[in-house]
Protein backbone atom coordinates (compact mmCIF):
# COMPACT_ATOMS: atom_id res chain seq x y z
CA UNK A 1 0.00 0.00 0.00
CA UNK A 2 1.43 3.50 -0.80
CA UNK A 3 4.96 2.01 -1.06
CA UNK A 4 7.95 0.51 -2.98
CA UNK A 5 11.40 -0.44 -3.12
CA UNK A 6 13.37 0.22 -5.88
CA UNK A 7 12.57 2.27 -9.32
CA UNK A 8 9.60 4.46 -9.14
CA UNK A 9 6.89 1.57 -11.12
CA UNK A 10 4.30 0.06 -10.56
CA UNK A 11 0.52 -0.25 -9.48
CA UNK A 12 0.06 0.22 -5.82
CA UNK A 13 -3.61 1.26 -5.56
CA UNK A 14 -4.49 -1.85 -3.72
CA UNK A 15 -1.33 -3.48 -3.04
CA UNK A 16 -3.35 -3.95 -0.18
CA UNK A 17 -4.84 -6.73 -1.62
CA UNK A 18 -1.59 -8.27 -1.40
CA UNK A 19 -0.02 -10.15 1.61
CA UNK A 20 2.55 -7.60 2.39
CA UNK A 21 0.13 -4.72 2.50
CA UNK A 22 2.18 -1.87 4.02
CA UNK A 23 5.38 -2.90 2.27
CA UNK A 24 6.62 -2.72 -1.36
CA UNK A 25 7.24 -5.17 -3.45
CA UNK A 26 11.10 -6.08 -4.61
CA UNK A 27 14.05 -5.40 -2.25
CA UNK A 28 16.66 -2.44 -3.33
CA UNK A 29 20.30 -3.79 -3.91
CA UNK A 30 22.39 -3.50 -1.85
CA UNK A 31 19.78 21.40 21.94
CA UNK A 32 20.32 20.00 23.86
CA UNK A 33 19.43 20.36 27.59
CA UNK A 34 19.77 16.52 27.57
CA UNK A 35 22.42 15.03 30.38
CA UNK A 36 21.62 11.26 30.25
CA UNK A 37 24.95 9.71 30.49
CA UNK A 38 25.44 6.14 29.83
CA UNK A 39 22.98 3.20 30.65
CA UNK A 40 20.99 2.75 33.56
CA UNK A 41 22.72 -0.07 35.40
CA UNK A 42 19.58 -1.69 35.39
CA UNK A 43 21.52 -5.23 34.52
CA UNK A 44 24.89 -7.15 35.32
CA UNK A 45 26.55 -9.03 33.61
CA UNK A 46 28.91 -11.66 34.41
CA UNK A 47 32.08 -12.31 32.27
CA UNK A 48 32.36 -16.20 34.33
CA UNK A 49 29.22 -17.34 32.37
CA UNK A 50 30.22 -20.27 30.98
CA UNK A 51 29.43 -20.66 26.96
CA UNK A 52 30.54 -22.58 24.38
CA UNK A 53 33.59 -21.56 22.83
CA UNK A 54 32.95 -19.58 19.17
CA UNK A 55 35.17 -18.86 16.28
CA UNK A 56 35.67 -15.40 15.15
CA UNK A 57 34.06 -16.78 11.71
CA UNK A 58 31.05 -18.00 13.94
CA UNK A 59 30.82 -14.47 16.05
CA UNK A 60 30.67 -12.39 12.48
CA UNK A 61 28.76 -14.50 11.23
CA UNK A 62 25.88 -13.74 14.51
CA UNK A 63 26.91 -10.41 14.61
CA UNK A 64 26.49 -9.84 10.81
CA UNK A 65 23.11 -11.95 10.12
CA UNK A 66 21.12 -8.65 10.24
CA UNK A 67 23.35 -5.75 8.77
CA UNK A 68 22.33 -3.99 6.19
CA UNK A 69 23.71 -0.87 4.23
CA UNK A 70 22.29 1.43 1.94
CA UNK A 71 23.54 4.51 -0.44
CA UNK A 72 21.63 7.17 -1.27
CA UNK A 73 21.85 8.40 -4.54
CA UNK A 74 23.48 12.05 -4.56
CA UNK A 75 21.19 15.18 -5.34
CA UNK A 76 18.47 16.81 -3.95
CA UNK A 77 15.86 13.68 -3.20
CA UNK A 78 18.88 12.60 -0.84
CA UNK A 79 18.47 15.71 0.78
CA UNK A 80 21.65 15.70 2.63
CA UNK A 81 21.99 11.86 3.32
CA UNK A 82 24.83 9.61 1.98
CA UNK A 83 23.10 6.79 3.39
CA UNK A 84 22.43 4.64 6.38
CA UNK A 85 24.16 0.99 7.93
CA UNK A 86 21.84 -0.79 10.31
CA UNK A 87 21.39 -3.67 12.39
CA UNK A 88 19.78 -5.99 14.86
CA UNK A 89 21.17 -8.10 17.48
CA UNK A 90 18.04 -10.27 19.24
CA UNK A 91 17.92 -10.88 22.68
CA UNK A 92 14.26 -12.05 22.98
CA UNK A 93 12.93 -15.12 21.32
CA UNK A 94 11.02 -13.76 19.35
CA UNK A 95 12.65 -10.21 18.77
CA UNK A 96 10.85 -7.36 20.20
CA UNK A 97 12.79 -4.74 18.36
CA UNK A 98 12.31 -3.23 14.59
CA UNK A 99 13.65 -0.41 12.57
CA UNK A 100 12.19 1.14 9.30
CA UNK A 101 13.40 3.41 6.45
CA UNK A 102 12.25 5.27 3.70
CA UNK A 103 12.19 7.91 1.25
CA UNK A 104 9.16 10.68 0.88
CA UNK A 105 8.47 10.11 -2.43
CA UNK A 106 5.67 13.37 -3.41
CA UNK A 107 5.57 16.90 -1.81
CA UNK A 108 8.18 18.14 -0.43
CA UNK A 109 9.55 14.64 0.61
CA UNK A 110 12.36 14.06 3.29
CA UNK A 111 14.09 10.85 4.17
CA UNK A 112 12.52 8.75 7.55
CA UNK A 113 14.60 6.28 10.11
CA UNK A 114 13.39 4.51 12.80
CA UNK A 115 13.87 1.95 15.52
CA UNK A 116 11.13 0.82 17.59
CA UNK A 117 11.82 -1.13 20.77
CA UNK A 118 8.72 -3.37 21.70
CA UNK A 119 7.54 -4.82 24.96
CA UNK A 120 4.86 -7.17 26.46
CA UNK A 121 5.40 -8.54 22.86
CA UNK A 122 6.79 -7.82 19.59
CA UNK A 123 3.10 -7.09 17.85
CA UNK A 124 3.37 -3.32 18.56
CA UNK A 125 6.56 -3.01 17.51
CA UNK A 126 6.02 -4.87 14.11
CA UNK A 127 2.77 -2.74 13.27
CA UNK A 128 4.18 0.84 14.27
CA UNK A 129 7.36 0.11 12.36
CA UNK A 130 5.22 -0.49 9.07
CA UNK A 131 2.85 2.03 9.29
CA UNK A 132 4.10 5.23 11.35
CA UNK A 133 5.82 6.14 8.20
CA UNK A 134 2.70 6.03 6.08
CA UNK A 135 1.37 8.26 8.68
CA UNK A 136 4.32 11.05 8.69
CA UNK A 137 3.97 11.49 5.15
CA UNK A 138 0.34 11.63 5.33
CA UNK A 139 0.77 14.23 8.02
CA UNK A 140 3.50 16.46 5.81
CA UNK A 141 2.05 16.80 2.33
CA UNK A 142 0.02 19.26 0.90
CA UNK A 143 -3.21 19.29 1.22
CA UNK A 144 -3.41 19.72 -2.85
CA UNK A 145 -1.57 16.11 -2.83
CA UNK A 146 -4.09 14.38 -0.24
CA UNK A 147 -7.17 15.90 -2.62
CA UNK A 148 -5.30 13.99 -5.27
CA UNK A 149 -4.77 10.77 -3.58
CA UNK A 150 -8.66 10.97 -2.04
CA UNK A 151 -9.75 11.08 -6.04
CA UNK A 152 -7.76 8.38 -7.15
CA UNK A 153 -8.94 6.21 -4.73
CA UNK A 154 -12.73 7.43 -5.45
CA UNK A 155 -12.20 6.52 -9.15
CA UNK A 156 -10.10 3.74 -8.45
CA UNK A 157 -7.34 4.69 -9.85
CA UNK A 158 -3.54 3.98 -9.49
CA UNK A 159 -2.03 6.13 -6.73
CA UNK A 160 1.26 6.99 -6.46
CA UNK A 161 3.57 6.01 -3.78
CA UNK A 162 4.26 7.46 -0.93
CA UNK A 163 7.36 5.95 0.15
CA UNK A 164 10.27 4.15 -0.91
CA UNK A 165 10.94 1.65 1.70
CA UNK A 166 15.05 0.75 2.44
CA UNK A 167 14.20 -2.54 3.98
CA UNK A 168 16.62 -5.19 4.51
CA UNK A 169 15.40 -8.40 2.72
CA UNK A 170 14.89 -10.66 5.95
CA UNK A 171 13.09 -7.88 7.89
CA UNK A 172 9.07 -8.53 9.02
CA UNK A 173 7.65 -7.18 6.29
CA UNK A 174 4.27 -8.60 5.83
CA UNK A 175 0.95 -7.82 7.84
CA UNK A 176 -2.44 -9.56 8.05
CA UNK A 177 -5.42 -6.82 7.66
CA UNK A 178 -3.98 -4.20 5.29
CA UNK A 179 -7.51 -3.36 4.34
CA UNK A 180 -8.32 -2.03 7.88
CA UNK A 181 -4.46 -0.15 7.65
CA UNK A 182 -5.64 1.44 4.56
CA UNK A 183 -9.11 2.42 5.84
CA UNK A 184 -7.20 3.80 9.32
CA UNK A 185 -5.00 6.09 7.02
CA UNK A 186 -7.13 7.28 4.65
CA UNK A 187 -9.51 8.22 7.48
CA UNK A 188 -6.98 10.09 8.54
CA UNK A 189 -6.40 12.36 5.12
CA UNK A 190 -9.80 12.46 5.00
CA UNK A 191 -9.98 14.68 8.28
CA UNK A 192 -7.07 16.32 7.53
CA UNK A 193 -9.05 17.72 4.41
CA UNK A 194 -12.01 18.46 6.65
CA UNK A 195 -10.10 19.72 9.31
CA UNK A 196 -7.78 22.53 7.53
CA UNK A 197 -8.84 25.29 5.23
CA UNK A 198 -7.46 25.19 1.80
CA UNK A 199 -6.48 28.98 2.08
CA UNK A 200 -4.21 28.26 5.03
CA UNK A 201 -2.28 25.55 2.97
CA UNK A 202 -1.43 28.33 0.55
CA UNK A 203 0.60 30.20 3.28
CA UNK A 204 2.02 27.28 4.34
CA UNK A 205 3.63 26.95 0.69
CA UNK A 206 4.84 30.92 1.91
CA UNK A 207 6.18 29.86 5.22
CA UNK A 208 9.63 30.84 6.34
CA UNK A 209 12.75 28.29 7.69
CA UNK A 210 11.37 28.87 11.09
CA UNK A 211 8.09 28.48 10.45
CA UNK A 212 8.34 25.70 7.97
CA UNK A 213 10.52 23.53 11.08
CA UNK A 214 6.97 24.22 13.31
CA UNK A 215 4.61 22.46 10.58
CA UNK A 216 7.00 19.68 10.26
CA UNK A 217 7.15 19.14 14.09
CA UNK A 218 3.33 19.82 14.52
CA UNK A 219 3.26 17.04 11.54
CA UNK A 220 5.23 14.28 13.45
CA UNK A 221 3.27 15.11 16.56
CA UNK A 222 -0.10 14.72 14.79
CA UNK A 223 0.95 11.77 12.90
CA UNK A 224 2.31 9.76 16.35
CA UNK A 225 -1.07 10.46 17.81
CA UNK A 226 -3.44 9.34 15.09
CA UNK A 227 -1.48 5.93 14.79
CA UNK A 228 -2.00 5.44 18.84
CA UNK A 229 -5.44 6.20 18.20
CA UNK A 230 -6.11 4.31 15.18
CA UNK A 231 -4.78 0.97 17.00
CA UNK A 232 -6.67 1.63 20.01
CA UNK A 233 -10.09 2.07 18.11
CA UNK A 234 -9.11 -0.92 16.22
CA UNK A 235 -8.42 -3.45 19.47
CA UNK A 236 -12.30 -1.94 20.65
CA UNK A 237 -13.40 -2.45 17.11
CA UNK A 238 -11.96 -5.96 17.03
CA UNK A 239 -13.53 -6.91 20.53
CA UNK A 240 -16.96 -5.38 19.84
CA UNK A 241 -17.26 -7.71 16.65
CA UNK A 242 -15.19 -10.84 18.04
CA UNK A 243 -17.40 -13.34 19.98
CA UNK A 244 -16.01 -13.64 23.22
CA UNK A 245 -15.85 -17.35 23.74
CA UNK A 246 -14.31 -17.51 20.27
CA UNK A 247 -11.61 -14.75 21.94
CA UNK A 248 -11.32 -16.58 25.20
CA UNK A 249 -10.12 -19.93 24.23
CA UNK A 250 -7.03 -20.64 26.32
CA UNK A 251 -3.87 -21.87 24.47
CA UNK A 252 -5.57 -20.29 20.73
CA UNK A 253 -2.97 -17.31 20.01
CA UNK A 254 -3.64 -14.55 17.92
CA UNK A 255 -1.79 -12.97 14.80
CA UNK A 256 1.20 -10.79 15.31
CA UNK A 257 -1.09 -8.07 13.54
CA UNK A 258 -4.39 -9.00 15.28
CA UNK A 259 -5.83 -5.57 16.78
CA UNK A 260 -6.09 -6.46 20.08
CA UNK A 261 -2.79 -7.95 20.51
CA UNK A 262 -1.11 -4.93 19.01
CA UNK A 263 -2.93 -2.98 21.31
CA UNK A 264 -2.16 -4.43 24.57
CA UNK A 265 1.54 -5.07 23.82
CA UNK A 266 3.47 -1.33 23.50
CA UNK A 267 6.40 0.12 21.86
CA UNK A 268 8.67 3.00 22.16
CA UNK A 269 10.15 4.86 18.78
CA UNK A 270 12.05 7.14 17.89
CA UNK A 271 12.21 8.69 14.33
CA UNK A 272 14.72 10.85 12.15
CA UNK A 273 12.90 13.14 9.38
CA UNK A 274 15.58 14.81 7.33
CA UNK A 275 14.68 17.14 4.95
CA UNK A 276 16.85 19.95 3.09
CA UNK A 277 19.22 19.84 5.80
CA UNK A 278 17.39 20.27 8.28
CA UNK A 279 16.69 16.99 11.27
CA UNK A 280 13.68 16.45 12.81
CA UNK A 281 13.75 14.04 15.97
CA UNK A 282 10.64 12.52 17.43
CA UNK A 283 11.28 10.50 20.40
CA UNK A 284 8.69 8.57 22.76
CA UNK A 285 9.97 6.21 24.91
CA UNK A 286 13.92 5.66 26.15
CA UNK A 287 15.40 4.98 22.77
CA UNK A 288 18.15 7.85 21.94
CA UNK A 289 19.16 9.39 18.99
CA UNK A 290 22.89 11.22 18.87
CA UNK A 291 24.29 13.44 16.68
CA UNK A 292 28.20 12.84 15.93
CA UNK A 293 30.30 15.71 15.50
CA UNK A 294 33.55 16.25 14.05
CA UNK A 295 35.56 19.50 15.99
CA UNK A 296 37.87 21.84 14.17
CA UNK A 297 40.81 19.79 15.48
CA UNK A 298 39.69 16.28 14.49
CA UNK A 299 37.77 15.28 17.65
CA UNK A 300 34.28 13.88 18.04
CA UNK A 301 31.66 14.96 20.36
CA UNK A 302 28.21 13.53 21.20
CA UNK A 303 25.27 15.88 20.96
CA UNK A 304 22.02 14.22 22.26
CA UNK A 305 18.97 15.04 20.38
CA UNK A 306 16.38 13.34 22.70
CA UNK A 307 15.18 12.87 26.37
CA UNK A 308 14.88 9.54 28.17
CA UNK A 309 11.15 9.35 29.37
CA UNK A 310 11.31 7.72 32.23
CA UNK A 311 11.81 7.54 35.94
CA UNK A 312 15.32 8.79 35.89
CA UNK A 313 14.31 12.22 34.07
CA UNK A 314 13.34 14.54 36.67
CA UNK A 315 11.31 16.62 33.79
CA UNK A 316 9.36 13.43 32.81
CA UNK A 317 8.34 12.76 36.60
CA UNK A 318 6.65 15.94 37.60
CA UNK A 319 5.11 15.89 34.08
CA UNK A 320 3.50 12.46 35.17
CA UNK A 321 2.63 13.21 38.81
CA UNK A 322 1.30 16.71 37.37
CA UNK A 323 -1.43 14.66 35.18
CA UNK A 324 -2.75 13.10 38.41
CA UNK A 325 -4.68 14.33 42.12
CA UNK A 326 -2.04 14.36 44.78
CA UNK A 327 -4.04 11.37 46.34
CA UNK A 328 -1.86 9.27 43.51
CA UNK A 329 1.73 10.57 44.14
CA UNK A 330 2.62 7.76 45.61
CA UNK A 331 1.09 4.86 43.28
CA UNK A 332 1.89 6.53 40.26
CA UNK A 333 5.10 5.82 39.62
CA UNK A 334 6.78 3.09 41.99
CA UNK A 335 10.10 0.92 41.92
CA UNK A 336 10.70 3.73 38.87
CA UNK A 337 7.68 2.09 36.67
CA UNK A 338 4.24 3.63 36.06
CA UNK A 339 1.97 1.88 38.12
CA UNK A 340 4.61 -0.47 38.75
CA UNK A 341 4.58 -2.22 35.97
CA UNK A 342 6.17 -0.21 32.66
CA UNK A 343 9.53 1.88 32.44
CA UNK A 344 8.75 3.74 29.07
CA UNK A 345 6.53 6.64 30.32
CA UNK A 346 5.74 7.48 26.65
CA UNK A 347 4.95 4.52 24.65
CA UNK A 348 2.61 3.26 21.36
CA UNK A 349 -0.24 0.73 22.60
CA UNK A 350 0.02 -0.26 26.04
CA UNK A 351 -4.05 0.15 26.21
CA UNK A 352 -4.02 -0.87 29.28
CA UNK A 353 -2.45 2.40 30.65
CA UNK A 354 -4.86 4.46 28.32
CA UNK A 355 -8.34 2.77 28.30
CA UNK A 356 -10.76 4.16 31.14
CA UNK A 357 -11.52 1.73 33.82
CA UNK A 358 -14.89 0.69 32.76
CA UNK A 359 -13.47 -0.33 29.90
CA UNK A 360 -10.66 -2.17 31.05
CA UNK A 361 -12.93 -3.77 33.57
CA UNK A 362 -15.34 -4.79 30.81
CA UNK A 363 -12.66 -6.70 28.98
CA UNK A 364 -11.47 -8.72 31.78
CA UNK A 365 -15.04 -9.80 32.66
CA UNK A 366 -15.98 -11.05 29.64
CA UNK A 367 -12.81 -12.31 27.93
CA UNK A 368 -11.26 -13.26 30.87
CA UNK A 369 -8.27 -15.10 28.67
CA UNK A 370 -7.48 -12.45 26.16
CA UNK A 371 -4.69 -10.75 28.44
CA UNK A 372 -3.20 -13.80 28.90
CA UNK A 373 -2.74 -15.09 25.17
CA UNK A 374 -0.72 -12.03 24.60
CA UNK A 375 1.17 -12.29 27.52
CA UNK A 376 1.48 -13.16 31.21
CA UNK A 377 2.43 -10.02 32.70
CA UNK A 378 -1.13 -8.24 31.50
CA UNK A 379 -3.23 -11.41 33.36
CA UNK A 380 -4.43 -8.43 35.86
CA UNK A 381 -5.85 -5.19 35.62
CA UNK A 382 -3.22 -2.46 37.07
CA UNK A 383 -3.86 -1.97 40.98
CA UNK A 384 -4.28 1.88 41.86
CA UNK A 385 -5.68 2.28 38.58
CA UNK A 386 -8.00 5.66 39.12
CA UNK A 387 -7.73 8.30 36.52
CA UNK A 388 -6.67 7.12 33.29
CA UNK A 389 -5.09 8.03 31.16
CA UNK A 390 -1.06 7.19 32.41
CA UNK A 391 0.58 6.59 29.09
CA UNK A 392 1.51 9.04 27.00
CA UNK A 393 1.63 8.47 22.76
CA UNK A 394 2.94 12.67 22.28
CA UNK A 395 6.50 12.17 20.82
CA UNK A 396 8.85 14.92 22.07
CA UNK A 397 10.35 16.30 18.83
CA UNK A 398 13.84 17.96 18.79
CA UNK A 399 14.96 19.93 15.55
CA UNK A 400 18.40 20.73 14.41
CA UNK A 401 19.45 22.31 10.98
CA UNK A 402 22.80 20.06 10.01
CA UNK A 403 25.84 21.60 10.11
CA UNK A 404 28.97 20.39 7.93
CA UNK A 405 30.87 19.31 11.37
CA UNK A 406 27.48 17.11 11.98
CA UNK A 407 28.47 14.02 10.37
CA UNK A 408 26.20 11.14 11.40
CA UNK A 409 23.61 10.73 13.63
CA UNK A 410 23.08 7.11 15.61
CA UNK A 411 19.53 5.94 16.02
CA UNK A 412 19.41 3.10 18.84
CA UNK A 413 17.21 1.62 20.81
CA UNK A 414 18.21 1.43 24.79
CA UNK A 415 19.86 -2.02 24.40
CA UNK A 416 22.98 -0.13 23.46
CA UNK A 417 22.69 2.94 25.60
CA UNK A 418 22.85 0.47 28.70
CA UNK A 419 26.34 -0.85 27.62
CA UNK A 420 27.95 2.12 26.12
CA UNK A 421 27.77 5.78 26.77
CA UNK A 422 26.85 8.26 23.93
CA UNK A 423 30.67 9.74 23.94
CA UNK A 424 31.74 5.91 22.78
CA UNK A 425 29.46 5.37 20.64
CA UNK A 426 30.16 8.86 18.98
CA UNK A 427 33.84 7.88 19.11
CA UNK A 428 34.06 4.22 18.27
CA UNK A 429 31.93 5.67 14.84
CA UNK A 430 33.90 8.46 14.05
CA UNK A 431 37.05 6.44 14.38
CA UNK A 432 36.14 3.81 11.90
CA UNK A 433 34.37 6.48 9.07
CA UNK A 434 38.14 8.22 9.80
CA UNK A 435 40.53 4.89 9.57
CA UNK A 436 41.27 6.13 13.29
CA UNK A 437 43.50 8.77 10.84
CA UNK A 438 43.23 11.42 13.82
CA UNK A 439 45.19 9.13 15.83
CA UNK A 440 48.44 9.79 14.16
CA UNK A 441 51.84 7.81 15.18
CA UNK A 442 52.32 6.55 19.06
CA UNK A 443 54.43 8.52 21.17
CA UNK A 444 55.58 7.44 24.48
CA UNK A 445 54.77 10.36 26.70
CA UNK A 446 56.37 11.30 29.67
CA UNK A 447 56.08 8.93 32.55
CA UNK A 448 54.79 6.13 30.84
CA UNK A 449 55.11 2.59 31.80
CA UNK A 450 56.11 -0.13 30.21
CA UNK A 451 52.91 -1.90 31.32
CA UNK A 452 51.08 1.19 30.47
CA UNK A 453 52.93 1.51 26.82
CA UNK A 454 51.75 -2.24 26.46
CA UNK A 455 47.91 -1.88 27.33
CA UNK A 456 48.16 1.28 25.10
CA UNK A 457 49.71 -0.83 22.27
CA UNK A 458 47.08 -3.57 22.69
CA UNK A 459 44.37 -1.07 22.49
CA UNK A 460 45.60 0.55 19.01
CA UNK A 461 45.83 -3.24 17.83
CA UNK A 462 42.41 -4.10 18.95
CA UNK A 463 40.79 -1.09 17.77
CA UNK A 464 42.40 -1.48 14.19
CA UNK A 465 41.55 -4.96 13.92
CA UNK A 466 38.01 -4.65 14.92
CA UNK A 467 37.99 -0.88 11.88
CA UNK A 468 39.18 -3.69 9.69
CA UNK A 469 36.76 -6.47 10.16
CA UNK A 470 33.49 -4.67 10.09
CA UNK A 471 32.46 -2.27 7.52
CA UNK A 472 29.21 -1.94 8.62
CA UNK A 473 29.13 0.92 11.06
CA UNK A 474 26.38 -0.97 13.47
CA UNK A 475 28.51 -4.08 13.60
CA UNK A 476 31.35 -2.54 14.80
CA UNK A 477 29.40 -0.87 17.39
CA UNK A 478 27.72 -4.06 18.51
CA UNK A 479 30.66 -6.22 18.91
CA UNK A 480 32.09 -3.23 20.90
CA UNK A 481 28.66 -2.89 22.75
CA UNK A 482 29.21 -6.95 23.75
CA UNK A 483 33.08 -7.47 23.87
CA UNK A 484 34.14 -4.58 25.48
CA UNK A 485 37.81 -5.05 27.44
CA UNK A 486 37.40 -2.16 29.45
CA UNK A 487 40.30 -0.33 27.52
CA UNK A 488 38.10 0.19 23.99
CA UNK A 489 39.30 -2.90 22.53
CA UNK A 490 37.52 -5.72 21.72
CA UNK A 491 37.78 -9.26 24.53
CA UNK A 492 37.19 -12.18 21.72
CA UNK A 493 35.84 -14.74 25.38
CA UNK A 494 33.61 -11.96 26.51
CA UNK A 495 32.32 -11.65 23.16
CA UNK A 496 31.96 -15.54 22.64
CA UNK A 497 30.26 -15.94 26.02
CA UNK A 498 27.81 -12.92 25.58
CA UNK A 499 26.61 -14.47 21.98
CA UNK A 500 26.63 -18.36 23.44
CA UNK A 501 24.50 -17.54 26.17
CA UNK A 502 21.32 -19.70 25.97
CA UNK A 503 17.78 -18.12 25.15
CA UNK A 504 16.07 -18.35 28.36
CA UNK A 505 19.29 -16.53 29.99
CA UNK A 506 20.23 -13.87 27.17
CA UNK A 507 17.45 -11.32 28.33
CA UNK A 508 19.20 -11.69 32.11
CA UNK A 509 22.25 -10.00 30.42
CA UNK A 510 21.29 -8.26 27.69
CA UNK A 511 18.52 -6.40 25.66
CA UNK A 512 17.62 -6.65 22.16
CA UNK A 513 19.71 -3.97 20.36
CA UNK A 514 18.92 -1.61 17.17
CA UNK A 515 21.08 0.69 15.87
CA UNK A 516 20.70 2.51 12.46
CA UNK A 517 24.07 5.10 11.65
CA UNK A 518 22.90 7.96 9.54
CA UNK A 519 25.73 9.48 7.41
CA UNK A 520 25.49 13.31 6.71
CA UNK A 521 27.41 15.88 4.48
CA UNK A 522 31.08 14.85 2.29
CA UNK A 523 31.25 11.14 2.33
CA UNK A 524 35.40 11.82 2.92
CA UNK A 525 35.63 13.07 6.01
Amino acid sequence: MLGRKGALSGRCMFELQQCCSLSSSVPPPELPRLHYPAGSGRRKYRTGQEAGTMSSAQISRILKANEYSHTLPRGPASHGVLGFHSNMLPSNHPGEDRRSSATCLPGRGGVLFGVFDGHAGPACAHTVSQRLLYYIAVATLPLRMLAELEQAVEEERAIPPLLEWHKYPQDHSCLDGGENSFHSLRNYWQERLEDEDKEDEEVVEEEDEEEDGGRVTSALVNAFRRLDYDLSVEAQVHLSVSSPRRLSLPGEGMSLSSPLRVALSGCTACVAHISNGVLHVANLGDSRAVLGVQESDGSWSAISLTNDHNAQNPDELQRILGEHPPSEWRTVVRHDRLLGLLLPFRAFGDVRFKWSAEMLNRVYETRPHVMSVVNEAVRTPPLHYLTPPYLSAQPEVTRHRIRPSDKFLVLATDGLWELMHRQTVVQLVGEQLTGLQQQGPLIPGAGLTLGGLQRLLLERRGRVLSVLEDENTTTHLLRHALGDDGYGAVAPNRLAKMLSLPAELARRYRDDITITVIHLNEPDL
